[in-house]
Protein backbone atom coordinates (compact mmCIF):
# COMPACT_ATOMS: atom_id res chain seq x y z
CA UNK A 1 0.00 0.00 0.00
CA UNK A 2 1.27 3.35 -0.90
CA UNK A 3 -0.12 6.52 0.79
CA UNK A 4 -0.43 9.72 -1.07
CA UNK A 5 -0.65 12.59 1.04
CA UNK A 6 -1.15 16.06 0.19
CA UNK A 7 -1.78 19.47 2.20
CA UNK A 8 -5.35 19.80 3.64
CA UNK A 9 -7.65 22.46 2.30
CA UNK A 10 -11.12 23.01 2.42
CA UNK A 11 -11.38 21.75 -0.70
CA UNK A 12 -10.94 18.23 1.17
CA UNK A 13 -14.07 18.84 3.14
CA UNK A 14 -16.60 16.24 0.95
CA UNK A 15 -13.94 13.44 0.96
CA UNK A 16 -12.72 13.79 4.40
CA UNK A 17 -16.35 14.11 6.02
CA UNK A 18 -17.77 10.71 3.48
CA UNK A 19 -15.15 8.82 5.66
CA UNK A 20 -15.27 11.01 9.11
CA UNK A 21 -18.72 11.67 9.93
CA UNK A 22 -19.66 8.01 9.57
CA UNK A 23 -16.37 6.70 11.30
CA UNK A 24 -17.76 7.70 15.01
CA UNK A 25 -14.70 8.91 16.36
CA UNK A 26 -16.40 11.97 18.65
CA UNK A 27 -12.65 13.28 19.23
CA UNK A 28 -12.39 16.74 18.83
CA UNK A 29 -9.44 16.53 16.16
CA UNK A 30 -11.59 15.31 13.25
CA UNK A 31 -13.86 18.14 13.32
CA UNK A 32 -12.87 19.38 9.79
CA UNK A 33 -13.63 22.84 11.18
CA UNK A 34 -10.20 22.19 13.32
CA UNK A 35 -7.91 20.63 10.90
CA UNK A 36 -8.88 23.51 8.54
CA UNK A 37 -8.05 26.32 10.94
CA UNK A 38 -5.01 24.63 12.47
CA UNK A 39 -3.56 23.37 9.36
CA UNK A 40 -0.98 26.14 9.02
CA UNK A 41 -0.01 25.60 12.51
CA UNK A 42 1.01 21.93 12.23
CA UNK A 43 1.58 21.52 8.34
CA UNK A 44 -1.37 19.23 8.34
CA UNK A 45 -1.19 16.99 5.12
CA UNK A 46 -4.07 14.15 4.94
CA UNK A 47 -4.61 10.90 2.88
CA UNK A 48 -8.25 9.66 2.21
CA UNK A 49 -8.53 5.84 1.93
CA UNK A 50 -11.88 4.05 1.11
CA UNK A 51 -12.26 3.46 4.91
CA UNK A 52 -9.72 5.93 6.54
CA UNK A 53 -8.85 9.34 7.10
CA UNK A 54 -5.36 9.38 7.41
CA UNK A 55 -3.90 13.12 9.01
CA UNK A 56 0.24 13.51 8.84
CA UNK A 57 1.79 16.53 11.04
CA UNK A 58 4.81 17.68 11.98
CA UNK A 59 6.27 17.21 15.58
CA UNK A 60 9.57 18.61 16.95
CA UNK A 61 10.88 17.52 13.83
CA UNK A 62 8.71 13.92 13.53
CA UNK A 63 6.10 12.73 11.33
CA UNK A 64 3.12 12.20 13.54
CA UNK A 65 0.03 10.78 12.12
CA UNK A 66 -3.97 10.59 13.19
CA UNK A 67 -5.93 7.83 11.62
CA UNK A 68 -9.71 8.40 11.34
CA UNK A 69 -11.51 5.16 10.83
CA UNK A 70 -13.98 2.35 12.77
CA UNK A 71 -11.51 0.36 14.46
CA UNK A 72 -8.06 -0.57 14.57
CA UNK A 73 -5.51 -0.11 11.78
CA UNK A 74 -4.64 -3.56 9.73
CA UNK A 75 -1.34 -4.52 9.00
CA UNK A 76 -1.25 -3.09 6.00
CA UNK A 77 -2.00 0.23 6.85
CA UNK A 78 0.53 0.23 9.64
CA UNK A 79 3.30 -0.75 7.22
CA UNK A 80 2.62 1.66 4.73
CA UNK A 81 2.72 4.30 7.86
CA UNK A 82 6.11 2.45 8.60
CA UNK A 83 7.56 3.36 5.60
CA UNK A 84 6.66 6.86 5.50
CA UNK A 85 8.13 7.69 8.81
CA UNK A 86 10.66 5.70 8.47
CA UNK A 87 10.89 3.21 11.09
CA UNK A 88 9.52 5.15 14.00
CA UNK A 89 5.95 5.45 13.84
CA UNK A 90 3.84 8.10 16.03
CA UNK A 91 -0.08 7.81 16.42
CA UNK A 92 -1.93 9.97 18.28
CA UNK A 93 -4.72 10.63 19.65
CA UNK A 94 -5.91 6.92 20.35
CA UNK A 95 -8.17 5.81 22.67
CA UNK A 96 -7.69 3.89 25.42
CA UNK A 97 -9.36 0.43 23.33
CA UNK A 98 -7.93 0.75 20.30
CA UNK A 99 -4.09 1.63 22.26
CA UNK A 100 -4.69 -1.71 24.48
CA UNK A 101 -5.47 -3.77 21.30
CA UNK A 102 -1.83 -2.38 19.31
CA UNK A 103 0.26 -2.95 21.86
CA UNK A 104 -1.55 -6.73 22.20
CA UNK A 105 -1.31 -6.95 18.72
CA UNK A 106 2.58 -5.60 18.57
CA UNK A 107 3.51 -7.94 21.95
CA UNK A 108 2.46 -11.01 20.28
CA UNK A 109 4.95 -10.36 17.09
CA UNK A 110 7.50 -9.07 19.14
CA UNK A 111 6.93 -5.43 17.93
CA UNK A 112 8.58 -2.75 20.50
CA UNK A 113 5.50 -0.58 21.07
CA UNK A 114 4.97 2.41 23.74
CA UNK A 115 1.69 4.12 24.80
CA UNK A 116 1.39 7.13 26.63
CA UNK A 117 -1.86 8.54 28.46
CA UNK A 118 -2.61 12.36 27.67
CA UNK A 119 -4.68 13.34 29.99
CA UNK A 120 -4.66 17.30 29.12
CA UNK A 121 -5.79 16.22 25.46
CA UNK A 122 -9.09 14.25 27.53
CA UNK A 123 -12.59 15.20 25.25
CA UNK A 124 -15.59 16.15 27.66
CA UNK A 125 -18.25 14.86 25.93
CA UNK A 126 -22.34 15.96 27.66
CA UNK A 127 -25.49 14.70 26.41
CA UNK A 128 -26.94 17.92 24.69
CA UNK A 129 -30.16 17.93 26.52
CA UNK A 130 -28.42 18.31 29.84
CA UNK A 131 -26.31 21.10 28.84
CA UNK A 132 -29.85 22.74 27.20
CA UNK A 133 -32.20 21.89 29.73
CA UNK A 134 -29.86 21.91 32.92
CA UNK A 135 -32.13 19.61 34.39
CA UNK A 136 -31.35 17.29 37.48
CA UNK A 137 -29.74 17.62 41.10
CA UNK A 138 -26.54 17.57 39.36
CA UNK A 139 -26.94 20.37 37.82
CA UNK A 140 -28.60 22.84 40.08
CA UNK A 141 -25.53 25.31 40.39
CA UNK A 142 -25.67 25.79 36.92
CA UNK A 143 -29.55 26.34 36.65
CA UNK A 144 -28.57 28.88 39.55
CA UNK A 145 -25.50 30.84 37.24
CA UNK A 146 -27.97 31.37 34.45
CA UNK A 147 -31.45 32.30 36.41
CA UNK A 148 -29.02 34.92 38.03
CA UNK A 149 -27.88 35.85 34.43
CA UNK A 150 -31.58 36.17 33.81
CA UNK A 151 -32.30 38.22 36.88
CA UNK A 152 -29.48 40.39 35.69
CA UNK A 153 -30.15 41.21 32.26
CA UNK A 154 -33.59 40.31 31.47
CA UNK A 155 -33.60 41.74 28.44
CA UNK A 156 -30.58 39.82 26.82
CA UNK A 157 -30.73 38.43 23.45
CA UNK A 158 -29.94 35.59 21.50
CA UNK A 159 -28.71 35.51 18.22
CA UNK A 160 -27.61 32.81 15.91
CA UNK A 161 -24.00 33.98 14.74
CA UNK A 162 -23.43 34.72 11.02
CA UNK A 163 -21.00 36.76 9.16
CA UNK A 164 -22.83 40.15 9.90
CA UNK A 165 -21.65 39.39 13.18
CA UNK A 166 -18.15 38.70 12.85
CA UNK A 167 -17.04 42.65 13.82
CA UNK A 168 -18.66 41.87 17.03
CA UNK A 169 -17.48 38.75 17.70
CA UNK A 170 -13.66 40.27 17.55
CA UNK A 171 -14.17 43.20 19.82
CA UNK A 172 -15.61 40.14 22.61
CA UNK A 173 -12.21 38.41 21.68
CA UNK A 174 -10.09 41.82 22.03
CA UNK A 175 -11.42 41.98 25.73
CA UNK A 176 -10.87 38.02 26.43
CA UNK A 177 -7.40 38.43 25.38
CA UNK A 178 -6.71 41.43 27.07
CA UNK A 179 -7.88 39.96 30.44
CA UNK A 180 -6.10 36.42 29.58
CA UNK A 181 -2.56 38.60 28.79
CA UNK A 182 -2.96 40.50 32.01
CA UNK A 183 -3.75 36.92 34.09
CA UNK A 184 -0.29 35.33 32.22
CA UNK A 185 1.70 37.36 29.70
CA UNK A 186 2.85 34.10 28.02
CA UNK A 187 -0.34 33.24 26.79
CA UNK A 188 0.13 35.93 24.00
CA UNK A 189 1.46 33.17 21.75
CA UNK A 190 -1.46 31.22 22.63
CA UNK A 191 -3.81 33.77 21.92
CA UNK A 192 -2.35 34.94 18.27
CA UNK A 193 -2.35 31.31 17.40
CA UNK A 194 -6.37 31.52 17.98
CA UNK A 195 -6.84 34.84 16.35
CA UNK A 196 -5.43 33.09 13.24
CA UNK A 197 -7.32 30.21 13.49
CA UNK A 198 -10.29 32.18 14.16
CA UNK A 199 -10.12 34.34 10.77
CA UNK A 200 -9.65 31.11 8.75
CA UNK A 201 -12.66 29.54 9.92
CA UNK A 202 -14.35 33.31 9.56
CA UNK A 203 -13.12 33.18 5.80
CA UNK A 204 -14.92 29.79 5.35
CA UNK A 205 -17.84 29.99 7.38
CA UNK A 206 -20.48 28.65 4.89
CA UNK A 207 -18.19 26.12 2.98
CA UNK A 208 -17.16 24.56 6.42
CA UNK A 209 -20.75 23.98 7.48
CA UNK A 210 -20.17 26.29 10.97
CA UNK A 211 -22.82 26.75 13.19
CA UNK A 212 -22.85 29.76 15.91
CA UNK A 213 -24.49 31.70 18.26
CA UNK A 214 -23.89 35.14 20.34
CA UNK A 215 -25.69 36.72 23.27
CA UNK A 216 -26.34 40.33 23.23
CA UNK A 217 -27.07 42.80 26.52
CA UNK A 218 -27.91 46.45 25.76
CA UNK A 219 -27.16 45.95 22.02
CA UNK A 220 -23.65 45.01 22.78
CA UNK A 221 -22.43 41.67 21.78
CA UNK A 222 -21.20 39.91 25.40
CA UNK A 223 -20.34 36.52 24.33
CA UNK A 224 -19.93 34.06 21.39
CA UNK A 225 -19.61 30.20 20.43
CA UNK A 226 -19.54 28.05 17.12
CA UNK A 227 -18.70 24.72 16.25
CA UNK A 228 -19.56 22.18 13.92
CA UNK A 229 -20.00 18.34 13.46
CA UNK A 230 -17.74 15.66 14.36
CA UNK A 231 -19.74 12.56 13.72
CA UNK A 232 -23.47 12.28 12.41
CA UNK A 233 -24.49 12.81 16.04
CA UNK A 234 -21.95 14.80 18.06
CA UNK A 235 -21.48 18.55 17.83
CA UNK A 236 -17.90 20.00 18.64
CA UNK A 237 -17.80 23.37 20.27
CA UNK A 238 -14.45 24.74 18.86
CA UNK A 239 -14.47 28.22 20.20
CA UNK A 240 -16.37 29.78 23.47
CA UNK A 241 -15.94 33.23 24.63
CA UNK A 242 -16.79 35.53 26.84
CA UNK A 243 -16.92 39.25 28.71
CA UNK A 244 -15.89 38.30 31.66
CA UNK A 245 -16.94 41.59 33.02
CA UNK A 246 -20.67 40.44 32.65
CA UNK A 247 -21.79 38.24 34.99
CA UNK A 248 -23.26 34.39 34.27
CA UNK A 249 -21.90 35.32 30.57
CA UNK A 250 -20.54 32.15 30.14
CA UNK A 251 -23.11 30.16 31.58
CA UNK A 252 -25.66 31.63 29.05
CA UNK A 253 -23.94 31.43 26.21
CA UNK A 254 -23.50 27.51 27.04
CA UNK A 255 -27.07 27.24 27.63
CA UNK A 256 -28.88 28.71 24.83
CA UNK A 257 -26.18 27.51 22.28
CA UNK A 258 -26.82 23.91 23.25
CA UNK A 259 -30.85 24.63 23.19
CA UNK A 260 -30.75 26.26 19.52
CA UNK A 261 -28.97 23.09 18.16
CA UNK A 262 -30.67 21.20 15.88
CA UNK A 263 -31.95 17.84 17.72
CA UNK A 264 -30.18 15.38 15.41
CA UNK A 265 -26.86 16.21 17.79
CA UNK A 266 -26.97 13.88 20.83
CA UNK A 267 -23.88 14.66 22.16
CA UNK A 268 -22.04 17.93 22.08
CA UNK A 269 -17.66 17.49 22.61
CA UNK A 270 -16.59 20.93 24.65
CA UNK A 271 -12.72 19.63 24.10
CA UNK A 272 -10.01 19.39 26.54
CA UNK A 273 -9.03 21.23 29.44
CA UNK A 274 -5.42 21.57 28.06
CA UNK A 275 -4.16 20.95 31.55
CA UNK A 276 -5.35 24.08 33.19
CA UNK A 277 -7.16 23.38 36.72
CA UNK A 278 -9.29 25.95 36.43
CA UNK A 279 -10.76 24.77 32.82
CA UNK A 280 -10.73 21.00 33.92
CA UNK A 281 -12.69 22.52 37.41
CA UNK A 282 -15.11 23.94 35.24
CA UNK A 283 -15.78 21.24 32.46
CA UNK A 284 -15.52 18.58 34.85
CA UNK A 285 -18.58 20.91 37.27
CA UNK A 286 -21.17 19.93 33.65
CA UNK A 287 -21.02 16.31 34.54
CA UNK A 288 -19.40 14.82 31.47
CA UNK A 289 -21.59 11.73 29.57
CA UNK A 290 -18.15 10.62 27.94
CA UNK A 291 -14.36 11.35 29.10
CA UNK A 292 -12.47 10.41 25.67
CA UNK A 293 -9.46 9.31 26.44
CA UNK A 294 -6.25 10.19 24.36
CA UNK A 295 -3.18 8.32 23.77
CA UNK A 296 0.45 8.39 21.80
CA UNK A 297 1.50 5.31 20.44
CA UNK A 298 5.04 4.77 18.66
CA UNK A 299 6.23 2.08 17.25
CA UNK A 300 10.15 1.51 16.89
CA UNK A 301 11.05 -0.76 13.88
Amino acid sequence: MKLEFHTLSVADRERVQTVSLSAGRRNCNFNFANLVGWQAWFGTEVCVLADAVVLRFSMEGERAYMLCMQGTPGCDLLQALCEDSNGRLILLGLEDEAALQLQQNACCKGINIGVESQRDQYDYIYHRADLATLQGGKLKGKRNHVNHFLTLYPGYEYRPLTPGLFDDCRGVLSVWNDEKEHDNPVYGDTIEAEHQVMETIFGHWDELGMIGGSIYVDGRMVAFTYGSAVTRDTFDVCVEKADRNVEGAFSIINQQFCAHLPERFIYVNREEDMGLPGLRKAKLSYHPEILLTYNIVTFNA
